[in-house]
């Protein structure tokens, strides 16, 4: 009779241990290689292409709305952000006082623009740009409108550019006879979004002009002033 086969001979639980670390480290290492091959995308942007940016809905992890976009103006930190043009096509800006001090106080942002942009039909919407390297400076634009009486929705809002598209959250809000809608997305300086090299909330604000259709239709008119070309 043939010998009985031997049971193959098995792992000790140490190392078996460590193969499974090592695994978990080598799929870390590629994510992360995958993340930067992609940020090297965007420093590697054909000259002439403006500045480069990451836009997302969300501040606090990434979603399927990410996208990769670019605009002739610079939203990183490491520039004033008050140089952002008062003209813009059709539109003409202006500088509005900033009085509110929990702004300043509560979200201490590193860089704020607040501005009332006219055109000559009578249309006129608020666009706040704020910046800032701390979490805490960033929150829903929801949390104020519903602590100070207002009722608000949100939903997701797809803005069409010259090429390629990107997303915005839409907020509803209503108090009374006053109805405001507003759209809003966050920018980073690459797919990492690393604290350090900052965050800016870009937001516009509008009263409703004919039906709420009409006014998000002439807020994406505004923001496409902004920015011209996106990709995932």
């Amino acid at each position: 009779m043939s010998a009985p086969a031997r049971p193959a001979a098995e792992l000790p639980g140490d190392s078996r241990r460590s193969l499974v670390v090592l695994a978990l480290l080598l799929l870390a290492l590629l994510g992360m290689a995958a993340i930067y091959a992609r940020d090297l995308q965007l420093i590697r942007a054909p000259a002439g292409s403006g500045h480069t940016f990451v836009a997302d809905i969300d501040r606090w992890r990434r979603t399927q709305r990410q996208r990769v976009v670019e605009s002739p103006y610079n939203f990183s930190l490491q520039n004033d952000l008050a140089t952002l043009p008062l003209q813009l096509g059709d539109w003409q800006g202006a500088e509005i006082p900033q009085t509110n001090i929990e702004v300043q106080i509560l979200l201490e942002p590193e860089q704020y623009v607040y501005r009332r942009y006219r055109r000559a039909d009578g249309a006129y919407l608020w666009l706040s740009v704020l910046g800032s390297r701390q979490a805490k400076s960033f929150h829903s634009p929801q949390i104020c409108y519903d602590a100070d009486g207002w009722r608000t929705e949100i939903s997701t809002e797809m803005i069409e550019l010259e090429k390629g598209e990107i997303y915005a959250l839409l907020m509803q809000a209503e108090k009374g006879a006053w109805d405001h809608i507003a759209l809003y997305f966050y920018l980073y300086p690459s797919h990492l979004r690393d604290v350090n090299g900052g965050t800016v909330m870009f937001k516009v604000t509008t009263p409703i002009f004919g039906t709420v259709a009409e006014t998000v239709a002439l807020q994406k008119e505004f923001i496409r002033e902004f920015f011209h070309n996106a990709r995932l």
